[in-house]
């Protein structure tokens, strides 16, 4: 069971993570003047990612664990949930990222404004994934 409860934690912390970005951070953010915005932006997605990509896949493989030590096929489920994070990332989000990265500092102005404006609103779905996995785990807890 410690690797179930692992993989809770990890997602906690991914989903908690997630949800402050969209919540606290990108609101924040989004009050700065275009080149501040975009200079607080960089480092900030860098380290992000670093963090969540990590709790991710530690979540992942603790509920894989979890699922061979108990045979309960929900955990497979948080674990699928939580591990879409990556794919998504890559697939959909990374994109946007990518564009961000490009300009130029002092060259940000309203289209890397509406870029970052829709790059949280990409972001709120790994914050959906994150509490679904949690959902997941503590259904899987509790049989």
């Amino acid at each position: 069971m410690t690797a179930g409860v692992l993989a809770l934690v990890f997602s906690s912390l991914f989903a908690g993570g997630a949800f402050y970005i969209g919540f606290a951070e990108q609101p924040a953010r989004l009050l700065l003047d275009p080149n501040s915005l975009l200079k607080q932006w960089i480092p900030s997605y860098k380290r992000g990612f670093a963090m969540q990509a990590t709790l991710a896949i530690l979540s992942g493989i603790s509920a894989f664990y979890a699922y061979f030590s108990t045979q309960n096929w929900v955990w497979i489920v948080g674990a699928v949930l939580i591990l879409l994070n990556w794919p998504y990332t890559l697939l959909v989000i990374m994109p946007t990222n990518h564009k961000l990265t490009l300009v130029e500092q002092g060259n940000a102005g309203n289209d890397e404004v509406k870029l970052i404006v829709y790059w949280g609103k990409l972001h709120a779905v790994r914050t959906i994934l994150g509490f679904s996995a949690i959902l997941a785990f503590l259904v899987a807890l509790t049989n």
